[in-house]
């Protein structure tokens, strides 16, 4: 943990609170360099206070999804929004090593990777990776669901010295497959593309069986 940033009222701002014109302007850190990772501790007395006065008014948030192909309008509350209620909240910076969401499969990749291993209840990451930002992912919508991406590895694939991977369309990975530097793997429209088990990716663009 390091320094305490905040000593005032706050308020939380949800990215579906934000008008489709200012989503840009929102998502820039240098605007706000503050964003709430969503971990929160609470003296319950407080809260209790709060409920027996009925100051707990809680926004709802309308939070357009789309769900197997069908638009829906989800409402929602944010945990977080609660603070603007307490007078003395407080906010805590922490430094990124202390930060791992998991809110899509291209970020349990991450975690199930050889990346992190879990010691004495810590996600610890390994030391053995030089480069001190962690690689870029991007998923396709094949790997969306997480059954369908744990059903889409055979075993999570090595990571350490990856720098960026890119997996689109009907790919499959074997076991024991090794990702290095740059790998971009894109199958075309209507092949099943599969990772032979065993094999090392390094620096690779993959259309098909033939760039194996």
């Amino acid at each position: 943990l390091s320094d305490i940033i905040f000593d005032c009222l706050m308020q939380l701002l949800e990215i579906a609170q934000v008008p489709d014109e200012h989503v840009s302007e929102f998502k820039s850190i240098e605007k706000f360099k503050i964003f709430n990772t969503n971990n929160l501790w609470v003296n319950l007395k407080a809260i209790k206070r709060l409920v027996e006065a009925d100051a707990l008014k809680m926004e709802i948030i309308p939070n357009p999804k789309e769900v197997d192909g069908v638009k829906v309008l989800q409402l929602e509350t944010a945990a977080g929004a609660a603070i603007k209620f307490f007078d003395k909240a407080i906010g805590i910076n922490v430094p990124r090593s202390r930060f791992l969401p998991v809110k899509a499969t291209s970020d349990l990749l991450l975690v199930q990777s050889d990346l992190y291993t879990l010691q004495d209840g810590f996600v610890v990451r390994n030391q053995a990776r030089e480069n001190p930002e962690n690689p870029s992912i991007e998923l396709g919508p094949e790997y969306k669901k997480v059954s369908s991406f744990l059903g889409r590895f055979k075993s999570i694939p090595s990571i350490v010295e990856l720098d960026s991977l890119k997996v689109a369309g009907d790919v499959w990975f074997g076991a024991g497959v090794t990702l290095k530097g740059k790998v971009s793997i894109i199958a075309k429209s209507g092949i099943k593309l599969e990772i032979p088990d065993g094999s090392v990716l390094a620096n690779k663009e993959i259309n098909g069986p033939e760039d194996l």
